[in-house]
């Protein structure tokens, strides 16, 4: 097995070991986003679903990797109403999602793969900004 092998093997089992359907946004990040809405905290246990709310004037949304296609749209519902939403999302060309962050926001894409809780997961982060704020 020559190196490239052995690193995707090894990134593979590592994604294993953390995957699932939430990862914690950034310290560095939240501390952007401290003071917004967040329809979507990372809680095992939620206390309100956040796709039936109405969300605040700005509101970031780091959303289940599993399903973030719902989230995307009840952004794309916000920013029509005049809100301000930002999302972390895993940036991945071939699903719908990205189809609608790129018709409907602004997309960031970061220069490197950001950390979550200090590991590297496989997969790219993008930010999409949602801006109904400007007409």
């Amino acid at each position: 097995m020559n190196n490239s092998q052995n690193t995707e093997g090894q990134q593979i089992r590592h994604f294993i070991e953390y995957s699932g359907d939430s990862y914690p946004t950034p310290k560095w990040l939240m501390d952007v986003f401290k003071d917004w809405f967040d329809p979507c905290p990372l809680n095992n246990n939620p206390t309100f679903d956040g796709l039936s709310i109405d969300w605040k004037e700005r509101t970031y949304v780091n959303p289940p990797y599993s399903e973030p296609l719902r989230w995307v749209e009840k952004a794309i519902i916000e920013k029509k109403k005049g809100k301000l939403v930002v999302m972390l999302l895993r940036a991945d060309s071939s699903t719908k999602y990205f189809q609608r962050c790129q018709e409907e926001g602004e997309v960031i894409y970061f220069g490197r793969r950001i950390k979550f809780n200090g590991k590297t997961p496989y997969f790219a982060s993008m930010l999409v900004i949602f801006n109904g704020l400007t007409k």
